[in-house]
């Protein structure tokens, strides 16, 4: 399987952060072939050839169709992660969620 690359966008890629150490966590367990990076919003040019999944923070859904735009010609998907996935820090649910914008 190849690998999976996750984006994972906040303001300031703090809070992110532990969501995305919570989802390598799962990812690992599960020994899923995938990795996960957590970044400012600022940030998200940089690495659109780079990945496969970009998600936003919930505070972001509201821009969620311009990042569509940007991302399309990069073949990325993309989605605003929801806030109880967020606020939880579920990592699990967080992958389920990835995966499932790949299908």
């Amino acid at each position: 399987m190849e690998t999976v690359r996750i984006l994972l966008c906040c303001g300031a890629g703090m809070s992110s952060g532990f969501l995305a150490s919570n989802t390598r966590k799962v990812a690992k367990k599960k020994k899923l072939n995938v990795t996960v990076e957590a970044r400012s919003i600022s940030e998200v040019g940089e690495y659109l050839d780079k990945i496969d999944v970009l998600l936003l923070g919930p505070h972001y859904a509201s821009e969620l169709d311009q990042y569509k735009t940007v991302t399309a010609k990069y073949d990325v998907k993309v989605a605003a992660i929801p806030q109880d996935i967020y606020a939880t820090l579920d990592g699990a649910r967080l992958l389920d969620l990835a995966f499932s914008l790949l299908k």
